[in-house]
């Protein structure tokens, strides 16, 4: 008898299954065993990807011949795809595949086009000459064979990732059991040990890749990533006997366009007074199927039309409270995702004009010369100095006068990246100024020949952008996973990515449009292929008064935002530890 309940305990409580679809023992299959392979694959993958990212700019001008503006915005426009694409792949990956065989075909593609963008710059057909002198203007241009299939390689690139970036992530934390005690304490340790991946493999991507695609060739600089997603894909592949599934379950798309079907079709009906009256499952189904019940709430009551009882049982007629209230939660954070839109575009800054400011400056240091991209490497570390420092001293000190498990609540926090977005870009115009004075002081505004002061001059507005992510990138996620209803989380993260997607490609379309009207009426613009006689330093104040309306429209809508009632596991936990530590002081709102 205690043998066969040993066995009971030991298969998996969450549904997880093997590829087969068989109940999973825990002993056999996840856990940490099966995460390091996850772990492993990312640390590669990201190299790969950044190795790409990091210095495509450089790629554009250098061996495309493309101007400043066209080159920024093919990155910025390549970029947002980039981050765009995880809708998609989620939405496969929940609806169809499933994660696993999505991931797997996915990787496919992702490795087809950085083999595709390898032989690129490595085959003499589709490799244009090198330009030594990319601020001059008169780099020859790259052929339309020879741009459609790097772009095309690109785009097959962007694809790809789509389909793993939403995935390899969820099907790392699917190796932990929620509903077993020590494996959700070791799923918290696994996403610390995944951003740890995360930042290793950017920073060897930002330093090392860099400097060999700068100083040893492209066709090395290149060919190494492509090794490394191979590499990174095999070892996934490996740990495939150890690998937990979870069935797909159905995309909260249609969850969504359902609840709002049924609300317009039940428009004309008066609600009723007691929302006790509207449809909803009992309790005990919502333990049988693992899932969590949300009460009604007065907000968005539109929506609650879709639960009035008609007597039809049709699903896009009627919904359940609980599935109304998803929607309700994944509408009321809209205005959020509206307000992070804007510091997306200045995170698009640094793999863009930043990295253009530095190859007009003097990059060497003795005998070695630092590649322009390099410098983003600053962006990664000071992140991760500042999330340390944030997590081990800052919430600390806050709680004490809070009394909030967090410090300050993840509104706060972004609003302090918001705040930091600015200071930012004043900085970067004054540094601008400085470096256009210099142009002028040295008479080099005409010819666009390297200004003689130390690219460590851009050094403070890379430093505060990696600041500026601790507060305001970091709670983005975490804001849009833990409001996020339990049944979209993967939704609520896609918000974060998009995001990133959509500002990338508003910075396309703000420097485009700058540029054109900057330059009407023979006027020189803003923005030219020689920064020396640009004035990049009012682009930059555009930026800071952009930041400034954003904050207040931030202010605006988050006054108005109503935290959800109920409390995931994360924030659970540290009040938890608070109350271990301090009983008598427990916080009335723990956000």
């Amino acid at each position: 008898m205690a043998v066969e309940q040993g066995l009971a305990d030991d298969y998996t409580q969450d549904g997880t299954v093997d590829l087969k679809g068989n109940p999973v023992r825990r002993s056999q299959r996840g856990g940490w065993r099966a995460c390091s392979f996850v772990v492993v694959y990312e640390v590669f993958e990201r190299m790969a990807f950044y190795g790409i990212s990091s210095n495509l700019l450089i790629y554009l001008t250098t061996r495309l011949g493309q101007g400043t503006v066209t080159a920024s915005n093919n990155v910025t426009n390549w970029v947002g795809a980039v981050w765009m694409t995880p809708i998609l792949g989620a939405y496969v990956a929940d609806a169809y595949l499933g994660r696993f065989w999505t991931f797997i075909i996915a990787s496919i593609i992702y490795l087809s086009g950085m083999s595709l963008l390898t032989m690129a710059v490595s085959l003499p057909t589709l490799r244009p000459p090198s330009c030594d002198q990319p601020n001059s203007g008169h780099c020859q241009k790259a052929s339309t064979l020879q741009l459609a299939v790097y772009f095309g390689a690109l785009y097959i690139l962007a694809v790809g990732t789509g389909g793993t970036k939403p995935n390899i992530s969820t099907i790392g934390a699917d190796q932990f059991d929620d509903f077993h005690p020590k494996e959700k304490k070791q799923k918290l340790s696994f996403f610390n040990w995944w951003m740890f991946s995360i930042f290793f493999g950017t920073l060897f991507a930002n330093i090392i890749l860099v400097y060999i695609q700068d100083n040893i060739g492209w066709t090395l600089g290149y060919g190494l990533p492509t090794i490394g997603l191979a590499v990174s894909i095999g070892i996934f592949v490996v740990g495939i006997p150890f690998y937990r599934h979870k069935v797909p379950a159905g995309s909260p798309f249609t969850r969504m366009a359902k609840v709002i079907v049924a609300a317009i079709n039940n428009r004309k009906l008066p609600l009723p007074r007691d929302a006790k009256e509207l449809y909803e499952w009992n309790f005990e189904e919502y333990t049988k199927k693992k899932k969590f019940r949300m009460e009604a709430t007065p907000t968005l009551s539109s929506l609650n039309k879709a639960s009035i009882q008609t007597g039809s049982t049709d699903p896009w007629r009627l919904c359940t409270v609980t599935e109304v209230e998803e929607t309700k939660q994944m509408i009321r954070m809209i205005p959020i995702l509206f307000a992070t839109f804007v510091p997306s575009i200045m995170l698009a800054q640094v793999n863009t004009l930043f990295i253009k400011q530095g190859t007009t400056l003097d990059r060497k240091v003795g005998n070695f010369k630092i590649p322009p991209a390099s410098l983003s490497a600053f962006v990664t570390a000071t992140l991760l100095v500042s999330v340390v420092i944030y997590d081990r001293f800052f919430v600390k000190i806050m709680r004490k006068f809070t009394k909030n498990p967090r410090g300050i609540t993840l509104l706060q926090r972004m609003g302090t990246g918001i705040v930091l977005h600015t200071l930012i870009m004043v900085v970067s115009c004054l540094v601008e100024r400085r470096r256009l004075a210099a142009a002028r002081e040295h008479g080099v505004v005409q010819s666009g020949s390297e200004v003689p002061l130390s690219i460590f001059i851009l050094l403070p507005q890379f430093i505060l952008m990696g600041v500026a992510d601790a507060f305001m990138e970091v709670s983005k996620i975490e804001f849009f996973y833990d409001q996020a209803p339990e049944s979209m989380k993967s939704l609520g993260t896609s918000y974060s990515t998009t995001a990133i997607g959509t500002g990338n490609f508003l910075s396309s379309f703000l420097l485009a449009t700058v540029s054109d009207i900057t330059s009407r009426n023979g006027r020189k613009g803003w923005i030219l292929n020689n920064l020396n006689a640009s004035h990049l330093d009012y682009y930059y104040a555009f930026f800071a008064i952009l930041n400034c309306l954003n904050f207040i429209f931030f202010l605006f809508v988050s006054r108005y935002y109503v935290y959800k009632a109920e409390v995931s596991d994360s924030i659970k936990l540290l009040s938890e530890q608070l109350k271990e530590k301090a009983p008598s002081k427990e916080s009335n709102n723990p956000y």
